[in-house]
């Protein structure tokens, strides 16, 4: 019996590494405000309910030759959780769009996640896309999805091609779906504002007793405010959408890499 626990100690550690990495990228568990002890402990426990559930075709050797399964893993762990944390970050994206054309580009926040500056309109989107994951269980479909990877990225998988043309390919076309997605996503409130300074400027050439720069940017918040409050619904339409393309994204880097 403890022979057998011993060989099955380093696929432990290995569903450990990935499932770790993952976490430390992937969007709500890499988040400041969740504990390291809770997310090692999450990892620990889910990589031991799963350690019967992953089959492993060739023994994993205790050699120098581990350390390469070790930075495979790692590669792995920390790629998928990249890529669900870019499509996510679509949302912030679009922030930046509707901040510049409602002047609150000047004024940023601290990410609590990264710590870099973000407008401040991008980061009430986040917000409301991190509580959106939570409402539909995202991320139980983000660690579904960790341990699915195993299907087709094996463990005994000896090491995958991180920088090979399928990745590059891969990664760049998620970075343009990211901008057109966020485009879509701020059009209608840019659109709208842009009327707004077309309506200003035809204001400030018939009367030009009215100072428009006083009056400009307060009716600019005061319209991106209402104009946010009513295209609501269609932002969480297509955060369902995004959830879908992140799950999809996953699986065509799991199918490049294996």
């Amino acid at each position: 019996m403890l022979l057998e626990w011993l060989n099955l100690l380093p696929v432990f550690l290995l569903i450990l590494v990935r499932l770790t990495t993952f976490f430390v990228a992937a969007p709500l568990f890499s988040m400041q405000g969740v504990p390291h002890m809770f997310k090692i402990g999450l990892a620990c426990f889910i990589a031991l309910v799963s350690l019967t559930s992953i089959e492993v075709g060739d023994p994993i050797p205790w050699d120098l030759s581990f350390l390469f399964y070790v930075g495979k893993e790692a590669l792995v762990g920390l790629a998928l959780g990249f890529v669900a944390a870019l499509v996510i970050y679509t949302v912030q994206v679009a922030g930046a769009f509707i901040d510049f054309q409602m002047g609150f580009l000047i004024a940023n926040l601290v990410d609590p996640q990264t710590g870099a500056q973000v407008p401040i309109i991008g980061n009430l989107k986040y917000f409301l896309t991190l509580l959106f994951l939570l409402s539909v269980d995202a991320h139980h479909l983000l660690i579904e999805g960790v341990i699915r990877s195993y299907q087709l990225v094996p463990i005994d998988q000896y090491m995958v091609e991180i920088g090979s043309a399928g990745v590059a390919q891969l990664m760049t076309h998620v970075f343009v779906q990211m901008f057109v997605v966020a485009l879509l996503i701020a059009l209608p409130v840019v659109g709208a504002l842009f009327l707004v300074d077309i309506s200003l400027g035809i204001l400030a050439r018939t009367v030009p007793q009215i100072n428009v720069f006083v009056v400009g940017l307060p009716l600019k918040i005061f319209s991106g405010f209402v104009l946010i409050l009513i295209t609501l619904p269609g932002f969480f339409y297509l955060l369902h959408r995004l959830v879908g393309e992140m799950v999809n994204t996953m699986g065509q880097l799991l199918r490049v890499l294996g």
